[in-house]
């Protein structure tokens, strides 16, 4: 195959077509006045607005501290999660005001809610973040009830008599 194409170059001259340079995406950091960031998590049907600035590490949910509103250990490792797989541990306190849902899903709330903000406080650690997967909402939500069903899909008990 001697007329195989090999390069761009080649491809826009065959195609009569300029060949675009790639575009590299340079995000910078937002940050309001006061130095914060702020970002909304959701999961499930609970809503999370964050707001996280430098600090010591201390996580306040709802005016609480994390370890009286979160008073399970697996939901306070979940709201830990982000600044352990960014290597900030310590280095971020974390204001959050969260509202709907049930504690397991205000967790996954508050936790999409401090990943987002990471990352909009400093763009380099949207990798790490992005590879775990913390910046993706999870979209699973509880499948509704359908008529002539008992629950969304579980049917009523079958009589043969």
């Amino acid at each position: 195959m001697a007329d195989q194409i090999n390069t761009l170059e080649e491809l826009s001259a065959v195609a009569g077509v300029e060949p675009v340079a790639e575009q590299i995406i340079v995000r910078e950091s937002v940050r309001d006045e006061f130095g914060r960031s702020y970002a909304t998590g959701k999961r499930k049907d609970a809503v999370a607005r964050v707001w996280i600035k430098p600090g010591s590490g201390k996580v306040i949910v709802n005016g609480k501290e994390m370890k009286t509103y979160f008073a399970r250990p697996v939901l306070q490792m979940i709201l830990r999660q982000p600044f352990t797989v960014a290597g900030v541990e310590d280095q971020f306190d974390v204001m959050a005001t969260v509202k709907g849902g049930g504690l397991s899903g205000q967790a996954g709330a508050v936790k999409h809610g401090i990943s987002k903000a990471l990352q909009l406080y400093d763009p380099s650690l949207r990798g790490a973040l992005k590879a775990a997967g913390f910046l993706t909402r999870d979209s699973r939500v509880v499948e509704r009830k359908k008529f002539g069903k008992r629950k969304a899909r579980r049917s009523f008990q079958f009589s043969k008599r």
